[in-house]
């Protein structure tokens, strides 16, 4: 019989958290590596260049590889014959190694849990409470999968009951285009089938833990139906051309995994969700003889790809911009930005808001300037700023008519925007510029100042003053509406198909 300690599930939880803040699971970085030698679209290949170049940065300087660094779900295995030598619950035992791994002072994990989700939504300071599940099962070892999910790809999360006759491939093919790019394609899909309803999300989430291994299974082919399933949405999927980022290209997903389980005559229980390019997941064992550490992977397993800008970006000087130059960019279009820019996400636009409504004075002056969406990690040693990637944009959408109106001149932020936005951006002559999801650390090597000018006490989501060099960007939605995210995956759906680009060479 095992004696499992308390301590040893804390260190080895705030471990294996520390570990895959940096550390990108290797089958990932395998699949990302193929699909960028495969992709044709521009866009999305640079895209993906710099998220494998982000991700070899991260390994290296042991920092976030997104500045959302999650919520955490954790799937804890407990052999029946195990005895525990502990005080603490399973629950307090994995969050206790939470706030470890995200209060490291040598790696600073950005809290964003929020308590009182309905009302107040104050934020736990310490990314706990994480969500465990606990399953019974036979020996005397406890097994251990962490996960840390970004909100923006938990944002898309999926779910339906279908009538039992109904298409499972048909539904995923409508809701994907749905899931736009907030969920920082190219990435997993999990699919959960049967049971009941959170069941079926449970089966989803508990899917994405597996190994990435879509290349293999189509090497040898499908030996059930599952399987089969599992390569028909992969295809499907894909052929609908949206690409890395939503730029349009050839990998929208990496794999598809599916978990099913027996439901009742009349249901048909579907749910979906998506992992993102941060893909950050670990397995471990304890079986009583102490903590357990995971071994680092190899850097030289890292594909040989290193972003550089490209030679066709266009330098933009925010201290000097005018609407003449906004208007002169045109959607596709690569930038550069140099200069000052501030910040700002959902809280502080609320907040914004409500000043305006009661006619109170803004800390800060809009006019002129333009807006990045980010909520950064806390910097440690010499950094200016900790990793610094883009939130979702459409979470704004609604206030930016608001924004525009203050004298904003353009957005930079994640994914595509919606209709309101969109036409807001459109009646303003304004843009849209995108930053790549997923490549927060190299994104934060761009940013050489950064101060806080307003709303301080929200943390994360305070308003900054950044000075940025070289910070690439490109332009999504132009000052006459044109919608990148829009256009190119047309374009590119339609390429797959007529030259038949995802079909294996004869």
């Amino acid at each position: 019989m095992a004696v499992i300690r308390e301590e040893d599930v804390i260190e080895s939880v705030a471990d294996a958290l520390q570990y895959i803040s940096y550390y990108h699971p290797m089958d990932y970085i395998r699949a990302l590596g193929r699909a960028y030698e495969l992709e044709q679209g521009p866009a999305a290949k640079d895209a993906i260049a710099q998220i494998l170049t982000n991700s070899r940065m991260c390994a290296e300087g042991h920092r976030p590889i997104c500045q959302d660094t999650g919520i955490v779900t954790a799937f804890v295995k407990i052999g029946m014959n195990v005895q525990w030598q502990a005080t603490k619950t399973v629950q307090e035992m994995v969050d206790e190694g939470v706030r470890r791994a995200y209060l490291h002072p040598e790696n600073r994990l950005r809290a964003s849990i929020v308590s009182d989700p309905a009302f107040s939504r104050k934020n736990t300071k310490d990314n706990t409470p994480a969500v465990v599940h606990v399953e019974m099962v036979p020996g005397d070892t406890v097994e251990i999968t962490v996960a840390a999910k970004g909100g923006g790809s938990e944002n898309k999360s999926k779910f339906k009951m279908l009538n039992p006759s109904d298409s499972i491939v048909d539904w995923v093919l409508e809701m994907v285009p749905q899931m736009g790019a907030g969920w920082c394609p190219p990435g997993m899909l999990g699919i959960g089938i049967g049971g009941t309803a959170e069941k079926a999300m449970l089966l989803a989430k508990e899917s994405l833990m597996e190994a990435i291994d879509m290349a293999e299974l189509k090497a040898r082919g499908p030996q059930n139906e599952i399987e089969a399933l599992r390569i028909e949405i992969y295809d499907k999927v894909n052929a609908l051309g949206i690409g890395a980022q939503g730029l349009g290209g050839l990998a929208t997903v990496l794999d598809v995994k599916i978990y099913d389980c027996p439901t009742h005559a009349a249901s048909k229980p579907v749910a979906m969700i998506p992992n993102c390019a941060a893909t950050r997941h670990a397995h471990f064992v304890l079986d009583g003889s102490g903590p357990a550490y995971l071994e680092a992977p190899d850097l030289a397993d890292w594909p040989k790809v290193e972003w550089t800008p490209s030679k066709e970006a266009i330098r933009v000087d925010l201290d000097t911009l005018t609407p003449e130059v906004v208007q002169g960019w045109k959607q596709g279009d690569r930038l550069l930005l140099n200069g000052k820019m501030l910040t700002g996400r959902d809280a502080a636009h609320k907040r914004i808001q409500d000043m305006l409504a009661k006619g109170e004075p803004l800390p800060v002056e809009f006019k002129g300037r333009v807006i990045y969406y980010v909520g950064p990690v806390d910097p440690v040693g010499e950094e200016v700023v900790g990793p610094a990637g883009p939130t979702t944009a459409t979470r704004m959408d609604k206030f930016t008519r608001m924004m525009l109106e203050q004298g904003l001149t353009a957005m930079v932020g994640k994914a595509e925007r919606g209709p309101m936005a969109v036409e807001a951006i459109r009646d303003h002559k304004s843009a849209y510029l995108m930053a790549v999801g997923g490549a927060a650390y190299l994104v934060a090597r761009a940013i050489k100042g950064s101060k806080v000018v307003g709303f301080e006490d929200l943390g994360m989501e305070a308003i900054y003053e950044f000075e940025v060099k070289d910070f690439p960007v490109t332009v999504a939605v132009d000052s006459e509406g044109k919608n990148v995210h829009h256009l190119a995956p047309l374009v590119w759906r339609e390429k797959i198909a007529k030259e038949r680009l995802l079909e294996p060479a004869e």
